[in-house]
């Protein structure tokens, strides 16, 4: 019923659903469960005590599109997802990218190529990670939220659901967006309300509070709410709110 390839390490106490494929050179930690339905590609590594949902593909190699702002030009690294982890059920996780310890990633949550996903961080069902985003330890990333290619978020920062960046100026047209590509960075214990939209090169400074359905569109300064759109300086986080 299951795959398992002779050059894949499974380890003690390991539970496989149905239909499954482990890949060459990958290793399955001990005490970790796997769905039905799952694909772990070559030279994959899964800590130890994760559990993996139904249907997942993890540690797929990507492949942009020839107008694709994405340069690949050889194979990536193999996928990393650090101990006790927990895998919804169809989610994709890509090569080069690498989960640190306990992080959650709800069902159809997709984290793409070349991230960096601190400990502890939560990814909400049906979240996006484009490539190149940083997450910090302890963010959490609600339910529907996208993060746009080269997104940093600091640690401790809280992203609500259907938060939407960007990072190209350009909209996909002439050959300046190649260089001129740049993601929000949003820093350290900030908060970013329901349905707001952070625009490309921004700075949410540390312990911001953006207010829900705000358009930011400049930098912000640390400490302080902003709302509306365009967004503006409301007041400042009171003292019992910041961490």
């Amino acid at each position: 019923m299951n795959y398992i390839h002779p050059d894949a390490a499974i380890g003690a106490n390991c539970v496989i659903g149905l239909f499954s494929v482990i890949g060459e050179g990958a290793y399955i930690g001990s005490g970790t469960s796997m769905g039905n339905n799952v694909t772990v590609y070559p030279g994959t590594f899964i800590g130890d005590n994760c559990l993996v949902g139904d249907n997942c593909v993890i540690g797929k190699q990507p492949h942009p599109a020839k107008t694709s702002t994405t340069r690949l030009t050889a194979p990536l690294r193999p996928l990393r997802v650090g101990p006790g982890g927990v895998i919804g059920s169809g989610v994709v996780l890509y090569a080069g990218t690498s989960l640190g310890e306990e992080v959650m990633a709800g069902d159809m949550a997709s984290v793409r190529e070349l991230c960096q996903v601190g400990r502890r961080v939560i990814i909400g069902c049906g979240a996006v990670l484009e490539n190149d985003v940083v997450v910090g330890d302890y963010a959490k990333i609600q339910t529907g939220a996208y993060l746009t290619a080269h997104t940093v978020v600091g640690e401790g920062a809280f992203i609500a659901p259907m938060v939407v960046t960007a990072n190209d100026n350009c909209m996909g047209r002439t050959e300046e967006r190649f260089v001129k590509i740049q993601g929000p960075k949003i820093g350290k214990n900030a908060r970013v309300g329901a349905g707001a939209v952070i625009l490309p090169g921004v700075m949410v400074a540390e312990e911001t509070f953006v207010a829900a359905g705000a358009l930011v569109t400049r930098d912000t300064l640390p400490e302080t709410v902003v709302a509306g759109c365009p967004a503006r300086l409301i007041r400042n986080v009171p003292q019992h709110e910041k961490r």
